[in-house]
């Protein structure tokens, strides 16, 4: 639909015409509008093009919002003759060029939000809008440094510079201005010190300074105002002791200080502000006991890589919402707690690199959500508890490097996990049969008194140890040895010939009806895969065949096999069509594609050989032409609009809005600017895994309390800035 305007009649005082599917070039009519006070044409696939010249003829102009409406080019230097202009929104689009400097003279102006474009250049030094209340140009590819001039902006409340390429330092005099209330500088080149008296005289609510290259200490009175929600600075070079006011602010939602230089004790008051849910303290130097109890709501304690020592206080029984607790390689001592096992919602533990010592708790109370449990390298000892094997979504065990003694609980044919280690400990009796298979071929190294049945895994056979450890009478046994060897051999001699002539003749036969087409220089043939392809090396099925894990030689190499079968007569033009395909892969040369190495196809089927050490990443996250559905879902989060509201009217029913919610939740934290704040994919894994129904059609518990603190801890764009309209 195009947007055609005629003049004429009586003038009005405000268009709006945002939000509706134009899809013309703008009117450049509009600009005879003389008395026009309010433009609105936001939200409109427009046809790429300039903002037009005469719309600087629209002297009364107060509001120019064109947000998401496809502009290209340069932003026209006849915009800074609108003197009348209050609110002037391109944000969203595809400028570039720099910011026109008599933009920063307009008296008259307090929102200015150009984020989200490839404006470049230096940010104006020159400043004289000294009525900016808002002053969003994140995300764009400015340079420079920022201008000490920002300091005379009395009455500004959000400053956000996020994701440029500034440098040089915060000017001082930003602290100083008394209605700051959210500074985010994320993600830029900005080093030194942080302005020292930043929170003292406004009421500073966001903080976010992470990813840049600052030094020095933490501003110490950030929490002045009593009304500040987040402390975000991790992957700079911060140091010195956390702020004690921090401690006395009941407001914080989130503490990230991770990757930097930190140390000393925490503040007791921060483990328990009343609102926290998300303290991330790793690799820096802090020390100090943990704490008995934590605020109630902390779902993410992470102290990775620190000087943490003492015992588990017996007090965590108390930390009941905690999903996620991260405390590897400290210096924590003594016996694990019974206690720690009572913790409902606990998904991801890791206590590995420290020096824990005695056995684990055979009781496990409530573990019926954890998923990761790491306790290599301390000194444990005793059995592994059977219990263990009992929990239903254990995927990720690691007990490595221990003194665990005594044999692998039964109970372990229960688990499925992706990942196991019970390297390096005193392990003996018989590795469980689902785990002697060569996918577990370092899960259990360094345990000499370790045997298996079928010998898949490179460990003695329980069998041969059995009769080994029985006494006979030496006489009887020589005879019968002796006899049993003489029929044995003359038997063997006369099998071999009969069946290695009718073998040789079935194997030829057998080979005869495989072609190998091969894409590398290879060092295997056919007859090597072939004959490996039994049920102790398969690692994977699914509809359309299965996967093998084979052994090429006696390095430890291996290739991953799929084998595909068709059980209906093969069309000739399919078969063409396959071919095809096949060699097109393997021509391919990718870091995110498995390498074909081969095919090997008969009538029977087809087998495709490939480097297991690679991993197949499929992509899908496109919108519309002109805006990726990530950029969709972020402006509809930022507008707050309801998520139920954002989805497919055809799919949606209520009774999987929850998981639907959950997974809508998991994709904005999953495409956040900031790669640093967005999750791994195991806990990506983890989230989707357990929002699905069980076998009872319950959907298991704490999806959403994976989900809800880390979007508690996005910064938000200021998309999420709306515009009313006359």
């Amino acid at each position: 639909m195009s947007l055609n305007f005629i003049p004429g009649g009586f003038p009005r005082s405000s268009v709006q015409l945002s939000q509706n599917q134009f899809n013309g070039t703008f009117p450049k009519e509009i600009s005879k509008l003389s008395n026009l006070e309010e433009l609105g044409l936001a939200f409109n696939n427009f046809v790429p093009s300039s903002i037009p010249v005469e719309f600087g003829q629209l002297k009364k102009l107060r509001l120019l919002w064109m947000r998401l409406a496809n502009l290209i080019g340069e932003i026209p230097e006849s915009l800074t003759s609108l003197s009348s202009l209050e609110t002037l929104d391109l944000s969203e689009n595809d400028l570039e060029g720099k910011i026109p400097d008599g933009l920063f003279s307009l008296k008259n102006l307090t929102k200015l939000f150009l984020f989200h474009n490839n404006l470049s250049g230096e940010i104006p030094q020159r400043v004289e809008t000294l009525n900016l209340v808002e002053m969003d140009l994140g995300m764009n590819q400015l340079n420079g440094s920022i201008s000490e001039d920002f300091g005379k902006l009395k009455k500004l409340q959000l400053l956000s510079l996020f994701e440029n390429h500034l440098s040089g330092e915060v000017p001082p005099s930003i602290g100083l201005l008394p209605a700051l209330k959210n500074f985010k500088v994320f993600s830029n080149y900005l080093s030194g010190a942080l302005p020292p008296k930043m929170g003292i005289y406004s009421k500073l609510e966001e903080f976010d300074v992470s990813t840049n290259q600052f030094s020095g200490q933490l501003p110490e009175n950030l929490c002045d105002g009593g009304v500040l929600q987040g402390v975000v600075a991790f992957e700079n070079s911060l140091s010195g002791p956390v702020p004690r006011s921090l401690g006395n602010c009941d407001s914080l939602h989130s503490i990230q200080l991770f990757s930097n230089n930190f140390s000393g004790e925490i503040p007791a008051g921060v483990w328990t502000a009343t609102n926290m849910t998300y303290l991330l303290l790793s690799d820096n130097s802090f020390s100090g006991r943990l704490p008995s109890k934590l605020a109630w709501n902390l779902s993410r304690l992470e102290l990775n890589n620190n000087k943490f020592s003492g015992p588990i206080p017996p007090g965590i029984s108390s930390w009941v919402n905690l999903v996620v607790f991260k405390a590897s390689n400290n210096l924590l001592s003594g016996e694990i707690p019974v206690e720690i096992t009572s913790l409902p919602h606990l998904s991801d533990l890791l206590l590995d690199g420290n020096q824990f010592s005695g056995p684990l708790p055979s009781k496990i109370i409530s573990w019926k959500s954890l998923t990761s449990l790491y306790l290599s390298r301390n000194a444990l000892s005793g059995q592994i508890p059977k219990e263990i094997g009992s929990l239903p979504d254990l995927r990720y065990l690691d007990l490595s490097q221990n003194h665990f003694s005594g044999e692998i609980p039964l109970e372990f044919d229960q688990l499925r996990p992706s990942f196991l280690n019970l390297s390096s400990n005193h392990l003996s009796g018989k590795i469980p049969d689902q785990f002697d298979n060569l996918a577990y071929d370092h899960s259990f190294l360094n345990n000499s008194n370790l045997c298996v049945v079928n010998q898949v895994l490179n460990f003695p056979n329980c069998y041969a140890k059995l009769r080994g450890s029985k006494k006979m009478p030496s006489k009887t046994l020589a005879l019968i040895l002796v006899l049993t060897v003489t029929i044995f051999v003359v038997t063997m001699i006369v099998t071999l010939f009969v069946v290695r002539d009718y073998q040789r003749k079935k194997a030829k036969r057998y080979l005869a009806t495989w072609k190998l087409t091969s894409f590398q220089r290879l060092n295997f043939t056919e007859a090597n895969i072939l004959a490996s392809l039994t049920e102790n090396n398969l690692i994977g099925s699914g509809g359309s065949g299965k996967v093998y894990r084979v052994a090429i030689n006696r390095a430890g190499d291996y290739v991953a096999v799929k084998r595909i079968w068709n059980n209906e007569k093969m069309d000739r033009n399919l078969e063409k069509e396959f071919s095809a395909e096949v060699q097109i892969l393997g021509t391919i040369r990718h870091a995110n594609i498995v390498k074909l190495l081969c095919c090997i196809s008969s009538s029977f089927g087809y087998m495709a050989p490939g480097k297991s050490t690679q991993q197949l990443h499929c992509a899908f996250v496109n919108g519309d032409e002109q805006t990726s559905l990530a950029d969709w879902a972020w402006q509809q989060f930022g507008q707050g609009t309801p998520i139920a509201d954002c989805l497919d009217p055809e799919i949606k029913e209520p009774c999987f809005l929850q998981e639907m919610t959950t997974v809508f939740n998991l994709g904005l934290i999953c495409t956040h600017p900031s790669s640093s704040t967005r999750p791994s994919m195991k806990d990506v894994l983890e989230i989707l895994r357990r929002g699905s129904p069980d076998s009872n059609g319950e959907t298991k518990t704490g999806a959403e309390l994976d989900v809800l603190p880390l979007l508690g801890t996005v910064t938000s764009l200021s998309a999420t800035t709306q515009h009313e309209t006359a």
